[in-house]
């Protein structure tokens, strides 16, 4: 055991002429080749097409750490009971963020004030005082007092302190349809800090007249940045109606993909269009998406008052995302000495079919595995070439 410890082994070339290893040989390294810097074509389409060097470039250092500022800007007029609403009543915030809000539906409650009134839902319908918890905060509407009133001739309900009238939210509002095509102005400005590379989404080749009068669409005008609300919506997969009715949340998402070993003019934007909150959608306890908003007053002796406004509206998120590639010698070397060193697979996967299922693998394993003793001293040799001339050996 000691001596099979203090050995040594080195490689030795047996060169096996036989058509299968052979073939089989350079089939995985054809295909291995193949991965890193080759492609494969079968009538006529590219099934792998470079697959380390050319699709995932692995020639270039790549910078994902994208700087990005977005501007958005809404126009349109629309009417809402029998009133015309511009952007200032349906957008916010106002101030063109990458996200944003199009109220598209709303359910107004005037001339709150503070003071003591019934609850309007009938889940807090009660008999007596004891139904009614003193004390307990009710989500949208204020604070329980501990007595039951009447809320109408045929029905009482726990009275609550807060702003009243209390609002009553499952009245049926109608919907803002001119939603549907209004504009929406996108200015995006990105940059890669690594090297230094910055554009925007309005290209060179834009006019003024260009910016007035085309409209997105992903054949025909794919880097326009006006886009109708509509075409938004209907590239996200959604029914404007429906989704203006419960409200929603919808992700434009600006792709910046850009090899930078190519022209300035060739790194461009790539739009999609996604809903975000899908789960909601198929959430029938709180689907869609509203939040509440009030416009306060006061009166000449005083007294304040506001208008409750629950609104249902479309939010847009505005998401940009991107990477960009630079040759650069480092991952270049790494890389090809990565694809040199995998050729090796195929002598492996080679001796394990030589040596264990091809006919006459005894023979290849004594020719492939040799030991080899250490020789004799110089002098033994000497003391036995006397006996080996006169044809015959020492005793033992």
């Amino acid at each position: 055991c000691v001596a099979d410890f203090f050995t040594y082994e080195t490689t030795k070339s047996v060169v096996v002429k036989s058509w299968t290893v052979g073939v089989i040989n350079r089939v995985v390294q054809l295909l291995i080749i193949s991965y890193f810097i080759g492609k494969v074509v079968r009538h006529g389409t590219v099934l792998s097409k470079s697959w380390v060097f050319l699709h995932e470039k692995a020639y270039q250092v790549r910078d994902t750490s994208i700087e990005s500022s977005v501007v958005t800007k809404v126009k349109g007029f629309g009417k809402y009971t029998n009133r015309v609403m511009d952007t200032a009543d349906y957008v916010t915030p106002p101030q063109g963020t990458s996200v944003f809000v199009i109220i598209t539906k709303q359910i107004v409650t005037e001339n709150q004030v503070q003071g003591f009134c019934p609850e309007s839902e009938a889940k807090y319908s009660c008999v007596s005082d004891s139904d009614c918890q003193r004390g307990e905060a009710l989500p949208s509407a204020g604070i329980l007092t501990g007595r039951c009133v009447n809320y109408s001739r045929s029905l009482r309900t726990c009275e609550i302190q807060g702003w009243c009238p209390a609002e009553v939210d499952t009245v049926q509002a109608p919907i803002m349809l001119e939603a549907e095509n209004f504009t929406l102005f996108i200015k995006n400005s990105i940059r890669f800090p690594l090297f230094d590379f910055e554009k925007g989404n309005l290209l060179p080749n834009l006019t003024a007249q260009d910016i007035r009068t085309c409209r997105f669409h992903p054949v025909t005008q794919p880097f326009c940045p006006i886009l109708r609300l509509g075409d938004i919506v209907h590239f996200a997969g959604q029914d404007f109606a429906k989704l203006a009715s419960t409200g929603g949340i919808l992700g434009i998402k600006i792709g910046w993909v850009c090899d930078l070993d190519r022209s300035w003019d060739q790194c461009v934007p790539s739009y999609a269009f996604t809903r975000l909150d899908s789960v909601s959608e198929k959430n029938s306890v709180s689907p869609g998406y509203n939040f509440r908003y009030a416009r306060y007053y006061r009166r000449e002796n005083g007294t304040e008052y506001r208008t409750l406004m629950k609104a249902f509206g479309i939010r847009f998120d505005v998401l940009v995302y991107g990477n960009a590639g630079k040759f650069n010698i480092i991952p270049t070397l790494i890389n090809t000495v990565a694809a040199f060193t995998s050729v090796g697979v195929g002598t492996v996967l080679c001796d394990i079919i030589l040596l264990n299922f091809l006919k006459g693998a005894e023979q290849y394993k004594a020719k492939k595995f040799e030991e080899v003793s250490h020789p004799e001293s110089p002098s033994a040799q000497k003391s036995l070439l006397p006996h080996v001339l006169l044809g015959a050996l020492p005793p033992p």
